[in-house]
């Protein structure tokens, strides 16, 4: 008799495993496409509250390590629709560099937002650096990189709800997404570096070095983006454009994660490609901004139930790294614009606006959580869990407060594309151009 008959028969509400897993994963994207569209719009309009912390807790709860709702079992069974997820957070990392817009911006911006990212992930990661060496005395290098990589990251959200909202902007509005996009871009680098550095050797004629590792993550993604381009053309049909996406994104997330290597950095490369070989990258990053949302909401679902506690000591290098990061970017933005003699235009505390940890922060600490670059990513994840937690949901009020101290009412409003007013959802808008309206 076969076995599914028997456990049928043993237990009247037996679900075929498969099914279970089918059964989770509609249910997680129905509620985040339902998050998306319906309760963001809400909590952002009626509160200034960004949504994100709420469905990371919830994954928690429902994970293995407090009801068992989800088990281990069914959570690792979706990790491709979390390889997708991530996948997808990187491409938008990676549109965010339309060469055709950036060049118009200032030199002074880019060396504020690199100076900032640098002096903050050299703190964070010093300060690791040497905590980490006292606990375990070896094999801490990795996890305090990391960390300090995981520190750079912010969210542009907070932002450019603000800035939809009351409708200013400003040098400092413009400051601030240019940093966000900096920012992702120097973590997922360190990121891809690392992953090449400590990569785990996989059967080949011979063993490659680093450099040519992190020359494969960076092949995967520019020539994954160029047959992208090559093969669909210049179609503007949103619907054929989406699947296209999404298969590009799954061939060149696969195959970064196939090979052990960043999957984040393969497709930001990608994302790169495809926004500046596009004669019409606004319908591009429309449809990706239709299901990022419901994406991030996916993997800040399954990322909470992913989490396990550790078994070293972690409070104190999460404690610090909440402290340093803080203290970074405060202090690195500082001295950062006061190097670029922009201190009175951008004011002391235009960093605090990117203290919110932000979607490419939970990216970073789950493509480390899943790999094999070295010890400690436990409490590297839990790190970006607390600072998300901590940061995210507050992070449009802490804008709101940076943006009003150093714009007015009669500053530029930020124009709609269309014929609609401007609504509360964020988009990582390119620096130094208006904000687009977004796809969703």
């Amino acid at each position: 008799m076969p076995f599914r008959v028997v456990a049928a028969r043993l237990n009247p509400v037996y679900v075929p495993p498969s099914m279970s897993a089918s059964l989770v994963l509609l249910l997680a994207v129905a509620a985040a496409y339902l998050a998306a569209h319906v309760v963001f719009e809400w909590l952002a309009k009626r509160f200034l509250l960004v949504s994100a912390a709420e469905y990371l807790l919830l994954g928690i709860l429902l994970g293995p390590q407090v009801s068992k709702i989800l088990s281990a079992s069914l959570v690792q069974s979706l990790a491709p629709v979390v390889t997708l997820a991530l996948g997808w957070i990187g491409m938008m990392a990676g549109t965010r560099f339309d060469l055709r817009k950036l060049v118009g911006v200032p030199a002074r911006r880019f060396r504020i937002a690199f100076g900032e990212s640098s002096l903050t992930f050299v703190t964070v990661a010093g300060l690791e650096f040497l905590v980490l060496g006292r606990l375990f005395s070896r094999g801490s290098t990795n996890a305090a990189i990391v960390l300090g990589a995981l520190a750079v990251a912010s969210s542009g959200v907070g932002v450019g709800l603000v800035s939809r909202l009351l409708h200013r902007r400003g040098e400092v509005v413009e400051q601030l997404e240019l940093s966000s996009a900096i920012n992702a871009l120097f973590a997922i680098t360190v990121l891809g570096l690392v992953m090449s550095v400590r990569h785990v050797p996989v059967p080949a004629s011979r063993p490659l070095t680093a450099t040519e590792w992190m020359v494969v993550t960076m092949a995967i993604g520019v020539v994954g983006g160029t047959l992208f381009h090559v093969f669909l053309g210049e179609t503007q049909d949103p619907d054929r454009l989406f699947v296209a996406l999404v298969g590009g994104i799954v061939l060149v997330s696969g195959a970064a994660t196939y090979l052990r290597l960043s999957s984040l950095t393969s497709a930001m490369l990608f994302g790169v490609i495809l926004v500046n070989t596009s004669s019409n990258p606004e319908t591009l990053i429309a449809t990706l901004e239709r299901v990022e949302r419901p994406f991030y909401f996916v993997l800040l679902l399954f990322g909470g139930a992913a989490w396990q506690p550790t078994g070293y000591p972690w409070a104190i290098p999460v404690l610090l790294y909440l402290a340093a990061r803080a203290a970074g970017k405060i202090g690195g933005s500082r001295l950062a614009a006061r190097a670029n003699h922009e201190y009175d235009e951008l004011g002391p505390d235009w960093g605090r606006a990117l203290l919110g940890q932000g979607r490419v922060g939970l990216a970073l600490g789950l493509s480390y959580l899943h790999s094999e670059a070295g010890s400690g990513r436990t409490f590297v994840f839990t790190a970006a869990i607390a600072s998300i937690l901590l940061t995210e949901f507050l992070s449009a009020r802490v804008a709101r407060s940076v943006v009003t101290a150093r714009t007015s009412a009669s500053d530029e409003p930020a124009p709609s594309s269309g014929h609609e007013e401007p609504d509360a959802r964020p988009t990582d808008a390119v620096p130094g151009e208006p904000a687009q309206q977004p796809g969703i």
